[in-house]
């Protein structure tokens, strides 16, 4: 504390460069501080689990040409059979998507028919009785379907089913008291019929990866209805170990089944390589935060380096008569520590309004989560632990000031 007088009599003869560090420090704890909290975020969502047994799945994309609509169900039958026949197969499904595919068909969820406001938007998946099983989605309450109620239809002429499966989430929106089970909804808006709840599953997610920003991504209605379309999608469930093998068989089967197919690109992946490329982007925006905070830190930390260096150039002459007065090289270094402490605290107290402040910004501009006190802190942690290190290579350069050298230096 006896030292405080002359640090701040030193620093507003020097204020210039004590603003201009400080305000580079509050700078860097603003863009670092929200950089953390969109590197949380964007891990978050790339983690996000989808509900399903991700390991050991299949997804098979194909189209047919030149076949009549309405002579594609015998053929996508045909399809499923052969694929449960693959050694190494465990089970396979059509479905006319599945979590993170993008195809998403959402409808509004209302208890009356004549209503005007949904109560929910969610995602339907057409399916049939192996669905949950190929999935790996774990029902919680009432049953499966039975084969018997699964029904074929194209778009142009589907009629909505008597019975469905809703995910928790959307049974708990639209039945707040948990009475879901056994209970009529209505799905769309145009004069639909009942379809009765018969089974809750545990968790869905919906199609698309960006079904947050309508919140209905963990709103999921499964019906029982095979689409028939021109492009089918397939989900095989691998023995586990068989991945691999089953990815090189179920192609060629289908296609030794019907060469009148075309596969896209991207249309034989694994559930984890499906992962992998819908959220590269999340992955590479987190990456790119953190190469950005890791610079901000280098170039703040070389500055404070800097501008002390700069400092004890200048101050030899005074740091050689304090040591003729007494002062210990303990004293001269806990004199440029806490100098570049007090610039720090001012620096991270502004930095701390100008996070938060940012962090409003973004929110009004962009998708983000408000910022939570722990970035800000480990931000302010960060910077003054980083100032600390980096003015201590020229705090003990100037410790070592021989009184008698600096005393006769001019």
């Amino acid at each position: 504390m006896r030292q405080l007088a002359p640090i701040l009599a030193a620093l507003k003869k020097h204020k210039a460069g004590a603003i201009l560090i400080a305000l580079q420090i509050a700078l860097t704890l603003a863009v670092i501080s929200n950089a953390l909290n969109i590197i949380q975020q964007r891990i978050d969502r790339a983690d996000r689990p989808t509900g399903m047994v991700e390991s050991d799945l299949l997804t098979i994309q194909n189209s047919r040409v030149g076949v009549d609509i309405k002579d594609l169900q015998p053929l996508i039958n045909a399809d499923i059979a052969t694929l449960r026949q693959l050694p190494g197969v465990a089970d396979a499904t059509a479905s006319s998507s599945f979590p993170l595919e993008g195809n998403s068909w959402p409808e509004g969820i209302r208890l009356d028919p004549a209503a005007v406001d949904r109560l929910a938007r969610s995602e339907l998946y057409f399916i049939d009785d192996h669905a949950l099983a190929v999935m790996g989605v774990k029902l919680v309450a009432g049953r499966n379907f039975r084969a018997d109620e699964i029904q074929t239809s194209d778009e142009d002429n589907m009629s909505w089913p008597s019975q469905v499966i809703l995910t928790k989430a959307l049974a708990d929106k639209v039945f707040p008291d948990g009475s879901a089970l056994g209970k009529s909804i209505y799905i769309g808006n145009n004069n639909p019929t009942p379809s009765t709840v018969i089974g809750i599953v545990d968790h869905l997610q919906a199609s698309w990866a960006g079904a947050d920003r309508y919140a209905y991504m963990d709103y999921v209605t499964l019906l029982p209805i095979q689409l028939t379309r021109n492009s089918s999608t397939y989900l095989v469930r691998a023995k586990p170990g068989q991945l691999d093998a089953v990815r090189q068989s179920a192609p060629a089967a289908l296609v030794k089944l019907d060469r009148m197919r075309i596969f896209p690109e991207q249309g034989i992946r694994s559930f984890e390589t499906v992962r992998e490329q819908v959220y590269k982007s999340e992955r590479g925006m987190a990456t790119l935060m953190g190469v950005i905070s890791l610079v901000l830190l280098g170039i703040t930390a070389a500055g404070i380096f800097g501008l002390t260096s700069f400092w004890v150039g200048q101050r030899r002459k005074q740091i050689g008569v304090r040591r003729a007065l007494g002062a210990t090289r303990n004293d001269i270094l806990s004199y440029f520590l806490t100098e570049n402490l007090l610039i720090g605290t001012g620096g991270v107290v502004l930095g701390a309004a100008l996070a938060i402040g940012l962090n409003a910004w973004l929110m009004r501009l962009f998708e983000l989560t408000r910022l939570s006190p722990v970035y800000i802190l480990v931000g302010v942690i960060a910077l003054l632990v980083l100032g600390q290190i980096a003015v201590l290579a020229p705090a003990l350069r100037a410790s070592r000031v021989s009184p008698v050298e600096a005393t006769r230096s001019t």
